[in-house]
């Protein structure tokens, strides 16, 4: 028959099992918020025309980043997911945590996967998205999506604007026109839910410099993005030297915003 200590020994190693199994379980690594792209899931991005043969990054390179968010209800949700550059998957998680954090609304974030790759189809759905293999609009080069290092929030509340040959503007989802009051800059309309005013400096903070409401034309109010230069940086280098380099251009940005204007610290 065991001893009175030996009982409580075994009571108390039990215990432990108990509050470290817990604490496997609840751990942010143990919880999959930044996983690698496995086999399985870099055949289902081929199969779903998400990544081609000729993308200028591999699917070792990606990370996908799953995250909570509010919707516009105020309601909780825990199947957000981007798929990023690795480099940058660290930094992504901690800006959505911030965006959850304030509150900022998101209509819904699936991997474009989802969407077999078809950009217009994600923005109809109002979806949160990152990587997408695909040329930018209009043209040939690839978008900063076929890098990973891109993100577009709320379509319908942060609309892509392009002027047409006749002149007229160009909105895309076209549900986004109830968010615009003129064709180039967005003075003066109320400030509501979801709308990417709100969030600019916190995607600049973790890296994300380039905002496409600043631009002339088009106007991307949705997107966010690195340089295309850092961009093809990062992309030539192993995960972890690209961190490190994507790590510095941050560093550089906070220092830079402790005295300048944001427009003064982007590359």
């Amino acid at each position: 028959m065991p001893t009175f200590s030996r009982c409580l020994r075994l009571r108390i190693h039990a215990l432990l099992l108990s509050v470290s199994g817990a604490m496997l379980f609840w751990s942010p690594a143990a919880h999959g918020r930044v996983l690698d792209v496995d086999a399985p899931l870099c055949q289902t991005l081929r199969q779903n025309g998400v990544l081609r043969a000729s993308a200028p990054v591999r699917c070792e390179q990606l990370r996908v980043v799953r995250f909570s968010y509010v919707d516009f209800d105020g309601k909780t949700h825990d199947d957000g997911e981007v798929t990023v550059l690795a480099a940058v998957a660290d930094h992504v998680s901690a800006l959505f945590s911030t965006l959850r954090e304030r509150g900022f609304a998101l209509a819904g974030a699936r991997g474009m996967q989802h969407f077999r790759g078809d950009d217009a189809a994600s923005m109809r759905a109002n979806n949160t998205s990152a990587f997408n293999d695909r040329a930018i609009v209009s043209g040939s080069a690839p978008s900063l999506h076929a890098y990973g290092l891109a993100i577009d929030i709320n379509p319908v509340q942060n609309p892509f604007v392009e002027i047409g040959k006749d002149g007229k503007a160009q909105i895309s989802p076209a549900e986004g026109r109830l968010y615009l009051n003129r064709q180039k800059e967005r003075p003066g309309k109320p400030a509501r839910k979801g709308m990417a005013e709100e969030v600019v400096e916190v995607f600049a903070t973790h890296g994300f410099t380039v905002w496409g409401g600043d631009w002339d034309a088009p106007i991307d109010y949705q997107h966010f993005q690195v340089s295309r230069s850092l961009a093809r940086k990062l992309a030539a280098l192993p995960p972890e030297q690209a961190k490190t380099v994507f790590e510095h251009h941050v560093k550089t940005y906070r220092q830079c915003r402790a005295n300048k204007s944001r427009s003064a610290c982007i590359d």
